[in-house]
């Protein structure tokens, strides 16, 4: 993808990355520490989370088209090269966050069985170690860094990239 009517794809890409790769860190981080808002948000986030994995190298694809197209510049060539670490912060993210929703599945598994439903499996070995403490918290200190991560990559990355495109474009 390289315009969206006129406009370069990556100027309009970047937008979603910037709001929804931190929303999806902060709500990796709700979902791993608070038992209530797991229930309700890891789902969705595990679905938001690999959607973001996706549509980083579609945008960094398209800004490696607009570089190609714009001048050559210290500050450009420095957004590029952060611009490309964005995939290895979302990654961990997104993994997380799909964890975090598999244990909250086989914990719901597992209340099912232990209460005798019909509709569920019959208890057997469960991935991810749904009722361990220690791998909840191991999955809590997980999130909280790979998300204050990705929102510092994203600042970083958002900032290098105001710098090349407005400074110096804009007169006192």
């Amino acid at each position: 993808m390289t315009t969206v009517n006129g406009l370069p794809a990556h100027v309009l890409l970047v937008h979603a990355i910037v709001v929804l790769l931190p929303l999806a860190a902060l709500l990796l981080v709700l979902s791993a520490l608070w038992p209530a808002a797991r229930g309700k948000l890891a789902g969705p986030n595990a679905i938001l989370s690999v959607l973001v994995v996706i549509l980083v190298p579609i945008t960094t694809d398209a800004g490696e088209w607009l570089e190609r197209r714009v001048a050559s510049t210290p500050l450009v060539r420095t957004h590029t090269e952060l611009g490309d670490t964005a995939l290895y912060v979302a990654i961990p993210v997104a993994v997380l966050a799909v964890v975090v929703w598999w244990r909250r599945r086989e914990h719901l598994k597992t209340q099912a069985a232990d209460t005798g439903s019909t509709a569920v499996a019959p208890r057997g070995r469960t991935f991810l170690a749904p009722a361990s403490t220690t791998v909840t918290v191991v999955i809590a200190i997980l999130a909280v860094v790979a998300a204050g991560a990705a929102i510092y990559d994203i600042y970083r990355i958002g900032d290098s990239g105001a710098q090349a495109s407005w400074q110096g474009a804009v007169s006192r």
